[in-house]
């Protein structure tokens, strides 16, 4: 007997098989694998020992079959459209703040200024005890999130515990929250303009970006710096637009080529470019990945910017999204997109693996040499490769141990309620008194942790007990412990400037928000810094593009 569950298994069967056949595609093996598919639900569902729940198990049917593919390749359920909506537009209901899981409790760790959470009186620090009377202590931080999150319009009691002492109950009315496409633009020196994009998500991007420029270029500005690090990507149309303000109009910007053929592409500038001279910096690192590497690769490859930072992702991938049954999508892979000179950036390749084994980067020997119009030599299938490499920074276990902790933001909450005031952005500094009060604070708290050179020289003394020459070495080894065992105090002295910067950077955000941090960050930005030094030397900044 077939049931109700039953029959819309088999319909779905016969919709895929008419779907292949019209394809023309392994028809026989398709109709084997979904016929056995069918076979093993109605089995399920009339004789498995307990109640099955069909929709979980076709839920992780679809997961588990898709990681067969690539990771964007994905399914999106019904109930997940909220996340949905954030990974592709990067907007949600919700209040607008980052959260934070710190014991048992979640905490407001960021407001969004001018959204919800902020308008309401929302701080950094403040305890979530409860959410329309839920009490949430021990939930999980993405059971608070969902709480949080709500349809715009809609309004929730958020209990919370300031860090004074006081439980104060906030009514907050959800709105619809944007995360911010350009965190910040602004003059970074007297003619050099910065513009952080750090999403393609929305399908005004590029013409926001278009006003960025158009208003630092009123503002003075001779050079730009187009920051790109972090940035996941996004709308693929977006890519060329921004590529189009410094381009000239009818340039191939990106190709696109899948098995599907109306999805081999070519993408053109279709308008005329806002400054077809000014010099420009694009700065990447290992997160910039998809749209990002369309802009930077492609201004590289046309000798129109200097590329500055680390290597990308390399994710030379398309994705589209088609809307199923039932309101749930699906977004697939369909194309591979390559850049003017012919390369595809992509690094791993998901399509050849064999049965278990995790994707692989693509062998050194296949990776072909490509030329830009002024002949200088890039590289396919390993991301886009910067002009000028920064080193990045590795800050020490201590650093990390003491964020990590959240000592770092305990301190900073505890400083906005005995601070009304700081300087502005990019002006504050922690007095040597407070940073003696952090000190004191760190060295109190009960955290252990171990330096590189101690788990070296342990494992070292292993070896040397294994191979029978420890003894010699015993009494030098023990001096040389002696230097390498972390002492708090001492550690706390040798990487003082590092942990204030990390320490006045979460200061500066209680009081000037995500605006803040950025100006802040200006100060020890080593890639800004090289970027500004390049595009004030002219003759280096034409060498480097051949010009």
């Amino acid at each position: 007997m077939i049931n109700k569950f039953s029959r819309l298994i088999l319909v779905f069967t016969i919709s895929i098989f008419s779907f292949q056949s019209q394809a023309q595609t392994n028809g026989f093996e398709v109709i084997k694998s979904m016929e056995l598919m069918d076979l093993i639900y109605q089995h399920l569902d009339m004789y498995y020992v307990d109640e099955p729940k069909p929709g979980t198990l076709s839920k992780f049917a679809i997961d588990a079959m898709l990681k067969e593919l690539d990771p964007y390749t994905v399914y999106y359920h019904e109930s997940n459209m909220e996340d949905y909506l954030l990974m592709t537009t990067g907007q949600y209901g919700g209040i607008g703040a980052v959260i934070r899981k710190i014991g048992d409790y979640t905490y407001i760790a960021e407001p969004y200024e001018g959204n919800p959470a902020q308008k309401a009186g929302l701080k950094a620090g403040d305890k979530i005890l409860s959410i329309d009377g839920r009490d949430m202590k021990a939930k999980k931080s993405d059971e608070v999130s969902a709480s949080l999150k709500g349809p715009k319009g809609s309004t929730i009691q958020v209990k919370v515990l300031r860090n004074n002492g006081d439980e104060v109950t906030i009514p907050i009315t959800r709105d619809e929250i944007k995360i911010p496409h350009i965190p910040y633009t602004g003059m970074v020196s007297e003619t050099v303009g910065y513009i952080n994009l750090n999403t393609f998500m929305q399908p005004t991007t590029a013409s926001d970006v278009k006003a960025a420029v158009l208003d630092l270029k009123s503002k003075g500005m001779k050079e730009l710096v187009l920051d790109l690090r972090g940035n996941g990507g996004g709308l693929l149309i977006e890519a060329v637009k921004i590529v189009n303000l410094f381009v000239k109009k009818g340039q191939v910007v990106v190709t696109t080529k899948g098995r599907v053929e109306e999805e081999n592409r070519v993408y053109k500038t279709l308008d005329e470019p806002v400054d077809l001279n000014i010099p420009l910096v694009v700065l990447v690192d290992e997160g910039s990945a998809s749209a990002s590497e369309i802009v930077a690769g492609s201004l590289q490859d046309l000798d129109r910017a200097v590329i500055i930072g680390n290597t990308s992702y390399g994710k030379g991938l398309v994705q589209r999204t088609y809307d199923l049954k039932y309101g749930s999508k699906i977004k697939l892979t369909i194309a591979k997109y390559y850049t003017p000179s012919g390369r595809c950036v992509q690094r791993l390749e998901y399509y050849d693996k064999e049965s278990g084994q995790k994707p692989k980067a693509i062998p050194d020997s296949l990776i072909k040499v490509f030329k830009t119009v002024n002949g200088r030599e890039v590289i396919d299938a390993r991301g886009i490769e910067p002009e000028i490499t920064i080193k990045e920074k590795e800050y020490s276990r201590l650093t990390a141990m003491l964020v990590g902790n959240n000592l770092v933001f305990n301190y900073a909450t505890d400083y906005f309620y005995s601070h009304p005031t700081i300087a502005e952005a990019g002006k504050f500094t922690l007095s040597d008194a407070d940073y003696e009060a952090f000190k004191q604070l760190a060295i109190k708290d009960t955290f252990d942790y171990s330096t590189a050179s101690e788990e070296m020289l342990k494992k070292m003394k292993e070896t040397a007990e294994e191979e029978g020459y420890f003894d010699d070495a015993k009494a030098q080894y023990e001096e040389l412990m002696k230097k390498v065992v972390p002492s708090k105090e001492r550690d706390l002295e040798k990487f003082k400037e590092e942990i204030k910067t990390i320490i006045e950077n979460e200061i500066i955000s209680r009081y000037y928000y995500q605006k803040g941090r950025t100006i802040d960050a200006f100060r020890n930005d080593d890639y800004l810094k090289k970027a500004i030094e390049i595009l004030k030397n002219t003759k280096e900044y034409n060498t480097i593009l051949k010009k």
